[in-house]
């Protein structure tokens, strides 16, 4: 089983909406339903709850965001990831500078669907902009899916 973890700032938007988005196309892959998707964030406490505008846009598409708790990035959680997902440039290079021995495991999202952008953070801003940002997250897995699996599962 694959382990994947999704990196933005605070773990309370754009990494739990991933990391749901994912493991919903894994349930759709029956080879790959026992992987294991994960978030966290570089710059947060532990325990907070996600947004309500990410709650409000994942509840619009039937996934439910009410349980999840925000962590801060651990030494052991970069080291059981397969593959490390940040959300913009500037955490894969924090992420790389704080972990280097993990390097090769840490891209950007975007590059997975062979674009190099970072995706916005809609923290605080208006449910329009939740919803925008989920449709990107989506797109880009749904796009980035088949490198996302190569990647981790290159070493298995």
């Amino acid at each position: 089983m694959a382990t994947v973890l999704f990196v933005c700032t605070g773990n309370l938007c754009r990494s739990p909406m991933a990391a749901a988005l994912l493991r919903a196309r894994l349930a759709q892959d029956p080879a790959r339903r026992g992987w294991q998707v994960l978030s966290a964030g570089v710059w947060t406490e532990d325990g907070l709850v996600a947004s309500s505008g990410a709650v409000a846009a994942m509840a619009e598409r039937g996934v439910d965001l009410g349980g999840h708790r925000s962590r801060r990035v651990t030494e052991r959680l970069v080291q059981e990831a397969d593959l490390i997902l940040g959300m913009t440039p500037h955490h894969v290079e924090a992420l790389r500078l704080a972990f280097p021995q993990a390097t090769d495991r840490i891209r950007l999202l975007a590059e997975m669907a062979g674009e190099s952008h970072g995706v916005a953070d809609p923290y605080g801003l208006s449910l329009a902009e939740y919803r925008a940002t989920a449709s990107e997250l989506a797109r880009l897995i749904e796009a980035g899916y088949e490198r996302i699996v190569a990647l981790a599962e290159r070493d298995r």
